[in-house]
């Protein structure tokens, strides 16, 4: 029941509120809609599908009020000039993987990038040094539309014999906001970030001309484009990329809790979550042998029932280039360490085909979140030295012990894994020297209707636990595409000594202030003016200092 943010009524639909919140809700609905993203928060939460209609009228909050369907670049030029030449917020969605508010922006006019799906094959592509000389890349290569997603990628590459480094959520359209953020997934140690794919990129600038952006045209950008912040230097509509030979991926999947530690072993729970910690200690210390080996590992760690001092960690070891036995001859010490200090794993590591290297959802979309959580990549020299180790994971235990969740995906993009172009990028250079990049997900639900001063109350106390996270983690920084929108010092932790630099291109490239998103170079210009005071989007767009 939406008023359309005037106050002027709306209608009430039971039956479409009634599908949203059920099936209907994790199918293609939010990925496919021009307006709404996956996270709730960021808008206000002013209208969820929940909302009963003895509620009143709610408002459209921070969503866009108009949007444009771009299916062709010159409906992207006209919007941007449009939107420069009248002062009107701009926003740019894709698919709406959106977890801070980049994405969405009360009474803006939005840029819909979705339907831009256009793909070409280059069996063989050559670039070379500016001087006509050098050869710098030689191979397959994929000529990809913004608005393409993984799992139609995913087709595509079976079609045409090759691989291409995508985000393993199916329905993320990489070459928009995820590579301009840098870009991780399960092949990131073997083939480095997925900005470190891009050999070249069509991108209308904030002047509303369609430019080529890369190592000779155009260099500022090809270099902002590729790490330096989502919607922040131009609309991406399509991109050159790698295509790298059909790689197959091992994975093998590790679980154990509380409940599997060996009686002889622990009898208390207390002695039981010693054990546990343990585990979790051997696995983390072991997993830099897989990222050496080029691999990958997914974790969860959680708190099970507030009171019976339970744990549960899962994880899947991603192995691209392995035979099955390979794998399991890699991952065989470590099941054999953990049965050692006394967890119930299979005495064999398990093996498979990993889901990953093909893509079995049809496209099926994601259910809207409303979780805040905040990031951090901690330094490979955490893992060099056992006393500090110790204390990285004691930093790790204590916020899962308070009932937060942390999620931790073990990678080592370096830069020789990037190569070129990759190694000279806007990617924060923290992603260079990391074991693992690290999100620690709140309690619970971040919706701003239980008032300001209870948000605040529960991102300081989140913020408290991952200040001892970044105190135990020096040297570390924070992926700008998951992270806390009120990231201390973003700008050194998402980009490092890069931020200058950023920031000079964005001056120079988008005088007006055209393209903001919270947390990206320039935008600490800007500032967006709640009524509540919350770092949503439900409010004007103001200058600092600027008179209301």
């Amino acid at each position: 029941q939406d008023d359309g943010g005037q106050g002027g009524g709306g209608g009430y639909d039971a039956e479409r509120c009634q599908w949203l919140l059920g099936e209907g809700g994790a199918g293609r609905f939010y990925v496919d809609d021009p307006v709404t993203v996956l996270t709730r928060w960021p808008q206000g939460d002013t209208c969820p599908a929940s909302t009963p209609p003895a509620a009143g009228n709610c408002t459209r909050g921070g969503y866009a009020y108009y949007v444009v369907n771009a299916t062709s670049v010159r409906q992207i030029q006209a919007a941007v000039n449009f939107a420069r030449n009248r002062n009107v917020r701009l926003t740019v969605k894709n698919t709406g993987h959106d977890f801070v508010g980049k994405s969405t922006g009360r009474g803006a006019l939005s840029v819909w990038t979705h339907n831009l799906k256009s793909f070409e094959f280059i069996p063989s592509y050559n670039v070379t040094a500016d001087d006509g000389g050098t050869l710098l890349y030689s191979g397959m290569a994929a000529r990809v539309g913004t608005g393409l997603e993984s799992w139609e990628m995913y087709a595509l590459m079976r079609r045409h014999g090759m691989h291409l480094g995508v985000p393993g959520d199916s329905t993320v359209a990489p070459y928009g906001g995820w590579v301009q953020g840098g870009g991780h997934h399960n092949l990131a140690s073997r083939l480095g970030l997925g900005a470190d794919q891009v050999l070249s990129l069509q991108v209308v600038t904030a002047d509303g001309r369609l430019v080529t952006a890369d190592h000779v045209a155009n260099p500022d950008l090809f270099w902002a484009l590729r790490g330096g912040g989502p919607s922040t230097y131009g609309i991406i509509t399509s991109a050159i990329v790698k295509a790298h030979a059909p790689l197959e991926v091992v994975q093998s999947p590790l679980r154990f809790s509380t409940a599997l530690v060996n009686a002889t072993n622990a009898t208390s729970a207390a002695e039981k979550a010693e054990v546990f910690w343990a585990a979790v200690g051997a696995t983390y210390w072991f997993c830099k042998h897989v990222t050496d080996a080029g691999g990958t590992v997914y974790d969860n760690i959680r708190r099970l029932s507030p009171g019976d001092g339970g744990f549960d960690f899962t994880a899947d070891f991603e192995l691209p280039g392995m035979t099955g036995m390979t794998a399991r001859a890699l991952v065989q010490p470590l099941y054999d360490e953990l049965r050692g200090l006394g967890v119930a794993v299979a005495a064999t590591a398990t093996v498979r085909a990993s889901p990953r290297s093909t893509d079995a959802s049809g496209g099926r979309g994601d259910r809207p979140g409303n979780t805040r959580f905040a990031s951090r990549l901690f330094p490979r020299a955490n893992w060099e030295d056992v006393g500090v180790f110790a204390a990285t994971m004691t930093a790790i235990r204590r916020p899962v012990e308070a009932g937060y969740t942390f999620h931790g995906i073990h990678m080592t993009p370096t830069l020789a894994v990037a190569g070129w172009p990759g190694r000279d990028s806007a990617v924060n250079p923290t992603f260079r020297t990391t074991q693992m990049h690290a999100d620690l997900f709140d309690r619970a639900s971040a919706s701003p209707g239980g008032g300001a001063a209870a948000w605040l109350e529960t991102w300081a106390e989140l913020n408290r636990h991952m200040q001892g996270i970044r105190e135990a983690t020096p040297g570390g920084g924070a992926y700008v595409n998951e992270a806390d929108r009120l990231e201390p010092g973003w700008q050194g932790s998402f980009w490092g000594d890069k931020y200058e630099r950023l920031l000079a291109i964005k001056g120079a490239r988008d005088p007006w202030g055209l393209f903001y998103a919270p947390t990206t170079p320039g935008s600490e210009a800007w500032e967006v003016r709640t009524a509540d005071g919350l770092p949503t989007q439900n409010g004007r767009l103001c200058r600092v200092g600027e008179r209301a």
